[in-house]
């Protein structure tokens, strides 16, 4: 079981936005930025940048739902011309393997 966060969700938040808000004002690079802002709030820069990247990883993603229905189908026929594809190559294999085993 995870241990529980020394910090709520709110201050995560507002660590965070402050963090891009600082690199939006410019001439500071990123491990700076962490710093500076860690040092306000009291926060370690690490547990920042794993806060920072949670949620970058959540702002890539897609919410449920949100592709289209042509989104959905593209990616749909993408896969079914791959699984198509590796199954006519296990074929080819099968077929080369039963010529070898004979050999």
């Amino acid at each position: 079981m995870a241990r529980p966060s020394r910090y709520d969700a709110a201050t995560q938040e507002r660590a965070v936005r402050m963090y891009f808000e600082r690199l939006e004002e410019g001439g500071i690079s990123k491990a700076p930025a962490r710093r500076e802002i860690g040092e306000l709030l009291g926060v370690k820069e690490s547990t920042l940048r794993n806060w920072i990247h949670k949620q970058e990883k959540q702002a890539e993603a897609p919410e449920p739902g949100s592709l289209s229905y042509e989104q959905l189908q593209a990616a749909y026929d993408e896969q079914a011309k791959e699984v198509a594809k590796l199954r006519r190559a296990n074929e080819i294999l099968k077929t080369a393997s039963a010529f070898f085993t004979q050999a």
